[in-house]
């Protein structure tokens, strides 16, 4: 079998082979490789370091298969005898490569005094990199970085069994659950030397270009297996207390803080460094990995969360992760990556700090592919997000009730929107409120009622500021008009369910359009951005197809009750008092300067003045 494997000839075929026609050759093979990491593990000063990495790539390969069958999943468990009584096969193995991650000589520099047995070794002064909790820089070499990663990479293999093992079994999450328990003693190193080994690494170096080319990077390897390593061991497993978690939750001291978040923000701005030179630079492809990392910082640690929003360091975090949602848009591999970006932001947006740091001024950045404008990273938010909404994809429309979240979450706290971000949002409105998108879900309308919400707060809480906003819902008047008198009775909604693939599809398309048909010349606020080209409605969520599907349940029919529960509801006052109030008054301008029909695009009104 090893041969076979060594020469690479359909080792997939080879193992299913070797594990159903010759089970007890399997069983003998894992456990005498086990034995022989067993014995280096007891004689470290005549460890085989070849020997040592033969083994352990060797369970690397077979374990998955074995992990594929459910009886192969317990033979892990079954218990083998040890000097300490009966122990499961998993518990040794995972002692084992504990050990064998601060190694001297293999996996961490040599130490003055000989070491005759790793069990008994103090591995607290050998953690791998400087940073959270140790100061003193370690030695380091690439062949210590190989063989941390092929040891990783066996670990991240064992807690790979959830993946195989059915959701209702409860002991899917054991390899985890025992490695990040009170049982493991190097929790605590491994812990630090994971951390510090991701949020230390530097892929630009002394900034030497294309030297990713001319020099082998042991590193990027390393840091890569040990974010996939330390994303299980931060899940809550429900068995016992998570030391992980527990020492993650403890970090407080803010030199701490500012390691982990730079270095966290340093790897995720990395496709956004621009240089002179095309691709001089080394580009990392972990960011979901890093996203997931960020997550499980803030989820389990206030204070870091904390002191990432009171810095303006938050907005370096901010606009690598839009640009992260924007690029994979339209990649169905990445869904994941977007969900988790998407879910950061709304975990920031619940804190005030986050929305006020919103209003500062955006410099752009070419590497984001957005409309131009001038504005904050407010305006960034918006733009962002609605190209998100209008690209199409149906897999996203899950996310559609977090990204208006978000927005809402922070709408109390902008002072001054741009046009173009303005002309995004009143687009969604008209997009959203069309009869036929209202009654083709249950749950359609809670978009109007985000929407509507981040209205009502802008005009409460930031009126003064947003001249470009007001303005706007003043010129697209109609929108709120035509959805504080839609029809609800029944004919109504089933002439408007009928006709969406015909007439009603068609008005909308118009619908769609009209906010890029006419770009108004620069307005009192002194913005000059218009608006972006809309896209066609069939990008629009629900339009046909297979968004229909998914947007309409087979069984649900809308009724004209559940219509008026719903539209009653509609929190339209305080726009409607707004356009009340207004639109006389920029009539009456317009019409005193000889305007007739009244046309506000050249005027001098200031909106925010009323008599």
């Amino acid at each position: 079998l090893v041969v076979k494997l060594s020469r690479k000839t359909k080792p997939c075929a080879v193992i299913v082979h070797f594990r159903e026609d010759s089970p007890k050759n399997l069983a003998t093979l894992c456990y005498k490789t086990l034995e022989k990491l067993q014995h280096a593990r007891d004689n470290p000063s005549s460890l085989s370091e070849r020997k040592v990495i033969n083994c352990v790539r060797l369970l690397t390969r077979l374990m998955p298969y074995m992990f594929e069958d459910a009886e192969w999943r317990g033979y892990f468990w079954t218990p083998i005898p040890t000097g300490d009584g009966q122990v499961p096969m998993a518990s040794v193995l995972l002692g084992l490569l504990g050990d064998l991650l601060f190694c001297p000589g293999f996996t961490v520099g040599s130490v003055k005094e000989k070491v005759e047995d790793l069990s008994s070794l103090e591995t607290c002064e050998l953690i791998w990199e400087a940073g959270v909790g140790f100061a003193n820089k370690p030695v380091s070499s690439s062949q210590l970085d190989q063989n941390r990663t092929e040891v990783l990479k066996l670990l991240l293999t064992c807690f790979s069994e959830v993946i195989y093992a059915p959701i209702t079994d409860e002991s899917r999450l054991r390899w985890v659950a025992r490695f990040t328990s009170a049982e493991n003693r190097h929790v605590l190193p491994l812990f630090t030397s994971l951390l510090n080994v991701v949020c230390a690494y530097d892929p630009v170096g002394m900034g030497l270009p294309y030297n990713y080319l001319l020099f082998n990077d042991s590193r990027e390897p390393l840091v890569e297996a040990a974010l996939q390593d330390s994303q299980p061991q931060a899940d809550d497993t429900g068995y016992s207390d998570n030391y992980f978690i527990n020492y993650l939750g403890r970090i407080h001291r803010e030199e701490d803080f500012d390691f982990m978040l730079k270095g966290i923000t340093r790897l995720l701005s990395n496709p956004l460094q621009s240089t002179y030179l095309p691709n001089s630079a080394k580009k990392v492809n972990f960011h979901q990995e890093l996203l997931v990392l960020l997550w499980k910082c803030c989820e389990y640690n206030q204070k870091f969360m904390f002191y990432v929003l009171k810095t303006s360091d938050v907005l370096e975090i901010l606009v690598p992760i839009l640009f992260h949602i924007t690029e994979s848009r339209n990649d169905p591999t990445r869904v994941g990556l977007i969900h988790m970006g998407v879910f950061l932001v709304l975990l920031l947006s619940g804190e005030r700090n986050f929305g006020v740091r919103l209003n500062k001024p955006y410099i752009a950045k070419a590497a984001i592919d957005i409309q131009a404008f001038s504005g904050t990273h407010a305006d960034l938010l918006i733009i962002v997000f609605h190209k998100l909404i209008t690209t199409g994809n149906h897999r996203l429309q899950s996310l559609f009730d977090c990204l208006l979240t978000i927005i809402v979450n922070v709408s109390p706290y902008l002072k001054s929107l741009s046009m173009v971000a303005a002309n995004k949002l009143l687009h969604l409105v008209e997009a959203f409120s069309t009869p036929w998108f209202l009654f083709s879900s249950p749950t359609n309308h809670h978009l109007v009622f985000f929407l509507l919400e981040v209205f009502n707060n802008i005009v409460q809480y930031q009126f003064d500021g947003n001249s470009n906003l007001i303005y706007t819902i003043i010129r697209k008047r109609q929108v709120f008009y035509q959805l504080a008198n839609l029809p609800t009775d029944a004919a109504s909604i089933s002439k408007s369910l009928s006709g969406r693939k015909g007439k009603a599809r068609d008005e909308m398309v118009d619908q769609l359009k009209s906010p890029t048909a006419v770009v108004p010349p620069e307005i009192p606020s002194g913005s000059t951005a218009g608006l972006a080209a809309t896209p066609q409605v069939t990008s629009m969520p629900g339009s046909t197809g297979e968004n229909d599907k998914v947007a309409a349940g087979e069984d649900w029919v809308p009724t004209a009750e559940w219509a008026d529960q719903w539209k009653s509801k509609l929190p339209l006052q305080t726009i409607m008092r707004l356009l009340q109030v207004l639109v006389p008054q920029v009539e009456k301008i317009c019409i005193d300067k000889n305007t007739e029909p009244p046309i506000w695009y050249d005027t001098e009104v200031k909106l925010f003045e009323i008599q």
